[in-house]
């Protein structure tokens, strides 16, 4: 059996750099299974090659995309009798929030070396259980997971990036600087003038009613730290998703930034910001879209975003 079995995805913009250093530390380690994909469509292919060598722990070392597509066919595909191995995932992508969450930070070789080292010694003080997001159109298709959710002018705001500045041929750095600018812009100025200007959405949270409108951000995790380190403690408990929401207007920004600064943000009640909990969160609109680990996902006309967490995954911590 290994200690460890590997899953990379070399095309990942993160592994272009670090696999070579990755792959060396592997040759000198014969107790790490090392899989390589080229694409997320071979994920199944290499869970079931996996779940064959029965690893004591499965790292995933990939972009946003390949750690969604491993989350999803882990839970839906049956390749491990019973329960799964913990899973730990290498600070590669480009948001790092599931990797953050569990402890892992900076360079990925080293969160490796870590992760062997917990390997070697004791796997059971660093199992933690997550819910994950399981997000569907609400219809009888398999749903994807994931652990952070953002909406609103976020994901917007990234497709507005995506379709109208991308194909300038700009710079990414300025590419990006142009898209913050007219969210902003959309913010102050407001109305038909704005260049871009989150759609108006229902955010309907079950036993917690409903939230209607233009949100500067929408957010749904199922991760122990929200946003700027606000704690999830702040939400009623009384359901696995916990879900922020910052209304389209300047004062509320305003005041969501101010008390972010300060840490006060999970104490914080006031118009316009939105804290709840619950188990099923339905995101209705003209073809609302959203960001799950840094993934679009954009709804069919008439169709609504439906949010449902899974039961408890284990997951490896590299925190203390």
């Amino acid at each position: 059996m290994a200690l460890i079995a590997l899953l990379s995805n070399p095309r990942s913009t993160g592994n272009r750099a670090i696999l070579p250093q990755v792959r060396e530390f592997v040759a000198a380690h014969p107790n790490i299974f090392h899989f390589e994909v080229q694409d997320v469509s071979e994920v199944p292919e290499a869970l079931e090659t996996i779940a064959r060598v029965q690893p004591a722990v499965l790292v995933i070392n990939g972009g946003d995309g390949t750690v969604q597509a491993a989350l999803t066919e882990l839970y839906h595909g049956g390749h491990f009798a019973g329960s799964p191995p913990p899973v730990a995932v290498l600070p590669n992508g480009k948001t790092n929030l599931i990797a953050l969450d569990l402890g892992a930070a900076g360079n990925p070789l080293e969160a490796l070396k870590q992760i062997l080292a917990i390997v070697e010694a004791d796997v059971n003080p660093h199992v933690v259980a997550r819910q994950l997001i399981a997000l569907s159109d609400g219809q009888n298709t398999r749903p994807v997971l994931g652990m952070f959710l953002g909406g609103a002018g976020l994901a917007e705001g990234i497709l507005f990036c995506r379709n109208k500045v991308y194909p300038l041929g700009l710079p990414n750095w300025l590419s990006h600087l142009i898209t913050v600018m007219a969210l902003f812009l959309g913010l102050f100025i407001g109305g038909k003038l704005s260049p871009l200007r989150p759609s108006p959405v229902q955010i309907s949270v079950h036993r917690e009613g409903e939230l209607s409108g233009r949100f500067f951000l929408l957010m749904v995790t199922t991760l122990e730290r929200l946003l700027l380190n606000m704690r999830s403690h702040g939400a009623d408990r009384s359901g696995s998703l916990k879900l922020m929401a910052i209304e389209q207007q300047r004062g509320t920004v305003f005041r969501t930034a101010i008390n972010a600064i300060f840490g006060r943000l999970d104490k914080s009640r006031f118009d316009g910001f939105h804290l709840k909990r619950g188990d099923e969160i339905r995101i209705e609109g003209d073809k609302p879209s959203v960001i799950l680990d840094g993934e679009i996902f954009q709804a069919a006309a008439g169709r609504a975003i439906v949010l449902t967490p899974t039961a408890p995954v284990p997951f490896l911590s590299l925190a203390a």
